[in-house]
């Protein structure tokens, strides 16, 4: 079984400030002060989106998620920062439903946000689509809010869901990174796609006994925030792939070094708690 009490542990003594208000945050429900969310807000570029560097001029449809991720943590999703941030990718939607960074971005971006990439769209689509979804109904953004699936986002998620299934293999394949699965899995999930979700899921599996640590959390968390019930068949993998590569100081190594285990724990405990 995953060790919780370690891992809170390691958050503790090894995260920051932001770090420790999101570990309050995932175990007791209580907001974290206003400065602190201040904070954690910083650096947003006045279009709405964050730049995939900081400082950078160009907003980044990667580091943008990337961000909301984390005020999802802090329960942040409703304030102003995130509401223009959720506008903004809404905006930067492509007519056949999907995403790309902007070119401008070509030598910064990582491949899996590369500028004019198929597999890099593929994944883009996926993460934008899934932020869209679950915020859209938290984050009461401008325009008549939609009660369907997305909120105010409905139209656009709607439109992201149906790029994603275009391009999904007959076998349930999808051609992009490996962490576009579980995202287009669970936004086909919250659109009712339940076959096309339930392929994605069958490879997933397939696969977890190979994810690093900070995979199967991202994983796990994806599943379980977008509805998919903590008994389901993937979410128990998942769960004794976490037991098995939990440290014995409580935490869990990042695929991005050292300096990102606090982040991969974070997404640990969100997927077991």
């Amino acid at each position: 079984m995953v060790d919780i009490d370690a891992a809170v542990g390691f958050v503790v003594a090894h995260g920051d400030a932001v770090d420790r208000a999101r570990l309050s945050r995932l175990r007791t429900g209580v907001p974290p002060p206003p400065e602190l969310l201040d904070d954690a807000e910083v650096g947003q570029a006045p279009d709405g989106g964050w730049p995939a560097t900081l400082g950078g001029g160009v907003s980044s449809v990667d580091a943008t998620c990337f961000r909301l991720s984390e005020l999802d943590d802090l329960g942040a999703l409703g304030r102003p920062a995130a509401r223009r941030a959720l506008d903004w990718l809404a905006a930067r939607q492509s007519p056949d439903g999907g995403w790309e960074e902007d070119p401008a971005l070509a030598d910064v971006a990582p491949e899996w946000a590369r500028p004019g990439d198929p597999e890099a769209g593929f994944h883009l689509t996926a993460n934008a689509g899934f932020w869209l979804t679950v915020a859209g109904l938290d984050a009461r953004a401008a325009g008549p809010l939609d009660h369907r699936v997305g909120g105010a986002y409905a139209g656009v998620v709607h439109a992201a869901a149906q790029s994603l299934v275009a391009r999904l293999r007959p076998d349930g394949s999808w051609p992009s990174f490996l962490p576009a699965g579980w995202l287009s899995a669970a936004v086909l999930h919250r659109q009712e796609m339940f076959h096309e979700a339930a392929r994605i899921q069958v490879i997933l599996a397939e696969r977890v006994p190979e994810l690093s640590p900070g995979d199967v959390a991202w994983l796990a968390a994806t599943l379980r925030r977008a509805g998919i019930d903590g008994q389901d068949w993937l979410l128990g993998r998942a769960r004794r792939r976490l037991a098995e590569t939990q440290r014995s100081d409580g935490g869990w190594e990042s695929d991005d070094g050292p300096q990102f285990d606090v982040h991969t724990t974070l997404s640990a405990i969100r997927a077991c708690r």
